[in-house]
């Protein structure tokens, strides 16, 4: 499915006051909730019904599954029950220990806690079967309605549950995000920093114990005392290692919370521990300190840190700061802005491009501080469509002086100043940078070119930065039509010219769709070392409703003339990135193209146009780039038509940048 470029330019980061409705009602929680105590009923959720569809979407489930409530489980079921703590948290069936250690850590949290699990729900008066969470993505926050029918076998919950059987908050809020992922078998496999984030819009740092700084225990104890979601996992070389069991009564690849770190005296020495913990809860450490483990123990046996900071304040300092926050929702599209990465360089410069202006030092500093969070959007929701997680990064380049799209030739000659520590496959990406006052160009993408996704970016900075979409605008600059030379004061190729025009117009002196179909395919066929499949009726029809002034819908001589000079050197161009001679153009260079024949366009107008114009391998053929550049120049001219006139007749207001956009779309 195609990904379409959306809401240009930069945003304001929300502050998650109020969550976006998402029920297909419009409903909200309440509201629905009202509708079932009014009506005496139990609501049951048309969104994620009680079927296998919501369980699975690879494979048919192995024990028949019942739907039950949680009065049908137990006598008395509680929401929470004595507070919701890590206890409350059993792994089922289901491989989503990642989920579950982010749960885990949440529960340490208090206000966050309340803000993903409201408190205006439960059991009690006013129970309708209805409860809601409310979960952080791509910058908003949405709130998420379900019902309180749970997967069961032989009357007990299949997945998520509470060691105490009669406190259902866990699993519900377990069936609240495979709603919002599209099902439970896409909760399957993750990695603990994704939930993490989207239970508070945080901040994603991750460390190498092995690489750790030296003071990294001294981050972590500030990490969780500032409220920072904080888990741990030990790395696997290949999958048979996958959820191996070490001597030391650790999982491989499997995801651990951080609950705690304290220092005790222990002979008369400080010992340095940390609490972990295992969401299976079957399993768990057997060397010194038992339920609590040494620290030197922790960095020697633990391979990766992920911490989700709920400000992007560095770790290693002690000092808070106040962050500017912009965000950019982006598109990487086969064809237009698809370009992968530096090492494919044909391509690369397509990417969107972003312009950061750092223009404040950090307070004593001669550097300004930023951090980069490059997000790939909804890969679980599509996992059922085979999509994965792709290889993400981004480039940050010094601006030059013009402020316009960089074309391929920069890149060639232009060496990144920062870049994200590495192409890899997670949902985000996150770095922390220091660079002098500037202009930057930043640049996110894929590793390799070709790959479909939405994104969202998002530029953290001590000081008032300023972004701006590279991409978003479209310029478009169409010189006045020329007007053909008066006869009398023609030259000898324009006697030839109109005495060709005579030959093809007969009596009537002017030129049907039909005759220029004719003439346009005999003078093509004629050029050497120009290929073209043939040019259609409807490509001729386009070109007279551009070129008919008279609306007679044929061309008189001077129209004529006007469109054949256009042509040569339409022609010209596609012949020029035509690079291979085959007749055909590739999409990545059209934004070249259309450039030099007036139009500098947005992501979102290029993308359009790729999608309606190119072929599956990214061509286009020069009929394709004629009707693309008919089109153009026709909505174009209309717009400043209608933009002239007078300014207190009624008229729905666009810019320039929706009329075509709407023009393209019918």
């Amino acid at each position: 499915m195609p990904y379409l470029y959306r809401a240009p330019g930069p945003q304001k980061h929300p502050v998650p006051k109020d969550a976006r409705i998402t029920h297909s009602s419009g409903q909200s929680f309440e509201q629905l909730r009202q509708e079932c105590v009014q009506k005496g009923i139990l609501f049951e959720d048309p969104d994620f019904p009680a079927n296998s569809s919501s369980l699975f979407y690879s494979e048919r489930p192995q024990i028949p599954f019942v739907w039950k409530r949680p009065g049908e489980i137990v006598k008395n079921p509680e929401f929470i029950l004595g507070g919701a703590t890590r206890t409350d948290i059993c792994q089922g069936e289901l491989g989503d220990c990642w989920l579950l250690a982010a749960i885990a850590s949440l529960t340490l949290n208090e206000k966050a806690l309340a803000r993903v699990v409201p408190q205006d729900q439960s059991f009690g008066p006013g129970y309708a079967g209805i409860f809601h969470f409310q979960f952080w993505q791509h910058s908003e926050w949405l709130d998420v309605v379900i019902d309180d029918r749970l997967p069961t076998f032989r009357d007990r919950l299949i997945f998520l549950h509470s060691a105490d059987h009669s406190e259902f908050w866990s699993a519900l809020l377990e069936k609240a995000y495979a709603k919002l992922n599209g099902s439970y078998e896409a909760l399957k496999g993750g990695s603990t920093i994704e939930a993490m984030e989207d239970f508070t819009g945080g901040v994603a740092e991750t460390f190498a114990t092995k690489e750790a700084p030296e003071n990294f225990y001294e981050i972590l104890e500030k990490a969780l005392k500032r409220g920072s979601l904080v888990g741990c996992s030990i790395d696997t070389r290949n999958a048979a290692e996958s959820e191996a069991r070490t001597p030391f009564g650790l999982i491989k690849g499997h995801a651990y919370s951080v609950t705690g770190i304290d220092q005790v005296n222990f002979r008369g020495q400080k010992m340095e521990l940390i609490r972990v913990r295992n969401p299976w809860g079957q399993v768990e450490w057997n060397g010194s300190w038992s339920d609590r483990m040494a620290f030197r123990d922790f960095k020697a046996h633990f391979d990766k840190v992920e911490i989700c900071n709920l400000t992007p304040d560095a770790l290693e300092e002690d000092a808070l700061h106040k962050w500017e926050v912009t965000v950019h929702q982006g598109s990487w599209v086969r064809g237009s802005t698809a370009g992968g990465c530096r090492n494919f360089l044909d391509t690369f410069w397509t990417n969107p491009q972003i312009k950061l202006s750092l223009t404040e030092k950090d307070e004593g500093q001669e550097d300004c501080t930023f951090l980069v969070a490059l997000m790939q959007k909804d890969r679980r929701k599509l996992k059922r469509f085979g999509a994965d997680m792709l290889t993400i990064g981004y480039a940050i380049y010094q601006s030059p002086s013009k402020d316009e799209h960089l074309n391929k030739d920069f890149f060639r000659y232009h060496a990144s100043q920062a870049r994200s520590k590495t192409f890899i496959n997670l949902r985000e990406v996150s770095d922390r940078f220091k660079l002098p006052p500037g202009e930057y160009i930043l640049i996110p993408s894929t590793f390799e070119p070709h790959q479909e996704a939405d994104f969202c970016l998002r530029i953290f900075s001590e000081k008032k930065a300023i972004t701006r979409d590279m991409d978003g605008d479209v310029d478009i600059d169409l010189p006045e039509l020329p007007k053909p030379t008066p006869a009398g004061q023609e030259t000898e190729e324009e006697l030839q010219f109109r005495a060709l025009f005579d030959q093809i117009a007969g009596e009537d002196m002017e030129v049907t769709a039909e005759e220029l179909e004719y003439i346009l395919n005999a003078v093509l066929q004629k050029k050497k070392d120009f290929k073209f499949k043939k040019l259609s009726l409807i490509s001729c029809k386009n070109i007279i409703s551009l070129m008919d002034t008279s609306g007679n819908g044929k061309l008189e001589f001077k129209e004529f003339k006007v469109f054949w000079d256009k042509l040569k050197k339409w022609t010209n161009l596609f012949h020029q990135f035509d690079t291979d001679k085959s007749g055909t153009m590739s999409s990545y260079e059209l934004r070249t193209a259309l450039k030099a024949t007036g139009f500098q366009l947005g992501c979102h107008l290029l993308q359009l146009i790729v999608l309606r114009y190119a072929d599956e391998g990214l061509q286009l053929t020069f009929d394709d780039f004629l009707n693309c550049l008919v089109r153009l120049e026709n909505a174009s001219r209309v717009f400043q038509a209608l933009s002239t006139k007078d300014k207190d007749e009624e008229f729905i207001h666009l810019n320039i940048n929706e009329f075509i956009n709407l023009t393209m779309n019918i």
